[in-house]
């Protein structure tokens, strides 16, 4: 175990590198675009701390849902206080296996990608979440050449989170960060349900 002197010095160094680093980098005019996927949870949530982040700061968001359905969440009564500084727009009809309709889900995601599209372009938003869009896009619900396209062609201030599992890797490859949630342990594995408050 080191001792307080020694303790000092190695955080003096990492102030010093952590510094420098922090002096280098550059400040990005253009909104970011961020990946969370994985096949851990916590992915649409780390989002949503995103967006409770950025209304903090005052910011105006949206968001898009893709695959949920309109099942009361923690999330969308908290969001529900924030009506003049964001917008929630869920276009899903529920998990991909209750609709068992290639056709009514290409439909929906179209509708709601669209309607993404829209607000990711109006230049009215800090922040537009695509919640669980990887879903629509690891179907080939959407094409992810249109996707990117469309993002890329966002208006500057707009940053833009991708949430769901199995991101293209074109997608990932065009964020500017891409977190991956892995799962270690999960309590359905042992037969416990959805907790609310905490996983909705």
């Amino acid at each position: 175990m080191r001792d307080a002197d020694e303790h000092k010095q190695a955080m003096q160094s990492l102030q010093a590198e952590q510094k420098k680093k922090v002096k280098e980098a550059e400040h990005s005019e253009r909104g970011l675009v961020l990946v969370h996927t994985g096949n851990g949870k916590g992915k649409s949530s780390s989002a949503f701390g995103v967006a409770a982040r950025a209304l903090g700061w005052g910011n105006t968001v949206a968001v898009v849902q893709f695959i949920k359905g309109t099942w009361k969440t923690g999330e969308r009564e908290f969001f529900k206080r924030f009506p003049e500084q964001l917008h929630w727009h869920t276009m899903g009809e529920g998990f991909t296996w209750n609709t068992q309709d290639l056709d009514r889900d290409v439909a929906a995601a179209t509708a709601a990608f669209e309607q993404a599209t829209t607000l990711m372009q109006s230049g009215e938003y800090d922040l537009v979440v695509l919640d669980e869009i990887n879903i629509a896009l690891r179907y080939d619900y959407l094409d992810v050449d249109k996707v990117i396209a469309e993002v890329q062609s966002r208006h500057e201030r707009t940053s833009v989170i991708l949430t769901g599992r199995d991101a293209k890797p074109a997608l990932m490859e065009m964020a500017d960060l891409v977190s991956e949630m892995k799962e270690i342990k999960h309590p359905f594995q042992s037969g416990i349900k959805a907790k609310q408050g905490i996983d909705f």
